[in-house]
């Protein structure tokens, strides 16, 4: 995809390629610096791309949110958010089995789903590195008084959504991580959370005999055992990442270093 870049105004504007300094990571500095789960993601994912973006301050072309995603998040909020106000279950519990289960209230909620803003933050371990999440939802076990870390999910697909496997596939893998993640911000937050946490994933409807006006949404809750041990083990070496001078090997699979290293052989051939 071929990005533009556009001010407020809609007007194009030059692309730099690059951020201001003050959001970049020199290396071995005290200051303390913000890592979201996102960019933490990046990280596992190409260690290359995450040094370049964070340390080096490239920017990457930006690409269009997903408004219908979006919309699907914001009124499943709306759902929950009532439900949250009475403290009492929401429909899809007592279909689950779940009667227990109420949305966590808590004054600062708003803000823990805020990812650009604010989010879930918490100092990892005696460093400057400050990471920070912003979460779907949180409910609570009423008996345990446990969280319980939701993240929402939308698809359309022509295949049913099971529960026994839909994390199985490898392109599901950062959901796994994104709910470790969170469940580990928690815990250093000081909250203890229960060793289940859900993914609730609204599903369109693909075989429906037209649109007509409605988009028609299966909603199916997929529970995940959350694992936080690796986590610490995988920050520490992100940070000894970000404190190199030397740029990071590429992932092999990475689909931005190949093509980035297209380029550089067709310009080199070229000069």
């Amino acid at each position: 995809m071929i990005n533009l870049k556009r001010n407020n105004k809609q007007e194009l504007v030059d692309a730099k390629g690059i951020r201001k300094e003050s959001s970049i990571y020199k290396p071995n500095q005290k200051e303390n610096f913000k890592l979201s789960r996102s960019k933490f993601e990046d990280f596992l994912k190409c260690q290359r791309c995450f040094y370049l973006d964070r340390v080096k301050g490239l920017i990457r072309p930006g690409m269009p949110s997903w408004t219908l995603n979006e919309t699907t998040d914001l009124l499943l909020k709306k759902e929950f958010d009532q439900c949250r106000e009475d403290q009492v279950a929401h429909r899809l519990f007592s279909k689950n089995r779940l009667d227990h289960l109420v949305p966590f209230k808590h004054e600062q909620m708003d803000k823990w789903r805020d990812s650009l803003r604010h989010g879930l933050i918490a100092r990892f371990e005696d460093t400057n590195i400050i990471l920070s999440g912003g979460i779907d939802d949180i409910w609570q076990d009423t008996n345990t008084k446990e969280l319980i870390v939701v993240d929402y999910k939308s698809q359309a697909s022509s295949y049913e959504v099971k529960a026994e496997s839909y994390l199985n596939s490898g392109w599901h893998e950062g959901y796994k991580n994104q709910m470790d993640f969170y469940n580990y911000l928690l815990n250093l937050m000081g909250f203890k959370t229960a060793d289940t946490s859900y993914f609730l994933v609204v599903n369109a409807n693909r075989a429906a005999d037209g649109f007509h006006g409605v988009m028609e949404f299966s909603e199916t809750l997929i529970p995940y055992h959350y694992d936080t041990s690796w986590i610490p083990e995988k920050v520490n070496e992100m940070i000894k990442c970000m404190n190199h001078d030397e740029v990071p090997k590429n992932h092999p699979s990475c689909e931005n270093c190949a093509y980035s290293k297209q380029i550089f052989n067709l310009v080199k051939n070229k000069s």
